[in-house]
């Protein structure tokens, strides 16, 4: 899909576009392989599209969610074990809300992220820069 949008992109000579991708591009964690290989080859799509298409001044980026209440999530939320496990791993010691992630996502979207390029910000609690 973002081939056909970019395109129009490559013709205004202007664009952006921002993907979804997961802190589990950076971390695995038990049971979630297929997923992270999955969320993994996003990022890197992020990285060859900024090589493919910046010439014609489209930046192409990615949001990576930390752990977020949603409908998806509300099982491990519920679990109390896991629900432990991420709130000792988590330096912000809670769940984000979905409502979190629209900062990174307006930083991206406009003029103010024009030389952001290529990167995937982690909206995350800080998860991933604690071990």
């Amino acid at each position: 899909m973002s081939r056909k949008v970019a395109q129009g992109m490559i013709a205004r000579r202007r664009g952006k576009i921002v993907n979804t991708c997961s802190l589990m591009c950076e971390l695995g964690r038990e049971t979630t392989g297929p997923y992270a290989a999955a969320k993994g080859g996003v990022r890197m799509l992020v990285k060859a599209m900024c090589a493919d298409w910046a010439r014609y001044n489209i930046q192409v980026n990615g949001i990576g969610p930390g752990y977020f209440i949603t409908e998806m999530t509300r099982p491990l939320a519920d679990n109390r074990e896991f629900n432990s496990w991420l709130m000792n791993r988590t330096p912000a010691r809670r769940w984000g809300d979905p409502k979190e992630l629209v900062g990174a996502l307006l930083l991206l979207a406009s003029d103010a992220g024009s030389f952001i390029n290529g990167q995937i910000i982690y909206v995350d609690g800080g998860i991933l820069s604690s071990i």
